[in-house]
């Protein structure tokens, strides 16, 4: 198995940087390479859905990013320590009738010594906002540099 740097221990900057990938990989909104963050045998609380494996993450992303349209994420580093890094975050996205929601959750993660996920709990609340409300407008894909985190937007 091949390392995926940054490895444990976190530090500020490396917990930083991880939290910057997975929050890349989720804004390509492409399953199969989410899941080759995750061991094999990663286990999941998402909501009321608990993955374990890298089979059932692409299944339920593939779910997921079919009725979550126009998806858009920014993750912040909470806190770190060890092989663990807690993360806030939110995202929007809309319904297929157009309804647009923000949702805002925090996750926890657990790296093996590979630097691969092995566990992820994540705690989302869904808020329906109107169009005119939204705060994240970069283009689809990867958040840009110069664009604002959710400490910046007050998030």
């Amino acid at each position: 198995m091949s390392a995926r740097p940054p490895l444990p221990p976190f530090n500020a900057e490396t917990a930083a940087q991880k939290a910057r990938m997975a929050e890349d990989a989720w804004n390509s909104r492409d399953p199969v390479r989410v899941s080759l963050a995750y061991t094999e045998d990663s286990r999941w609380r998402n909501r009321a859905e608990f993955p374990r494996g890298r089979a059932q993450i692409v299944e339920f992303l593939t779910r997921k990013w079919a009725r979550e349209l126009e998806y858009r994420l920014i993750k912040e580093v909470w806190t770190f320590g060890g092989n663990r890094i807690a993360v806030r975050f939110a995202y929007e996205w809309h319904d297929d009738s157009g309804q647009w929601y923000r949702s805002y959750g925090n996750e926890n993660w657990e790296f093996d010594e590979n630097g691969l996920m092995d566990r992820r709990f994540a705690s989302i609340n869904d808020m329906p906002i109107r169009s005119e409300e939204r705060k994240f407008h970069w283009p689809q894909g990867r958040r840009p540099d110069n664009h604002p985190g959710l400490s910046e937007l007050g998030l």
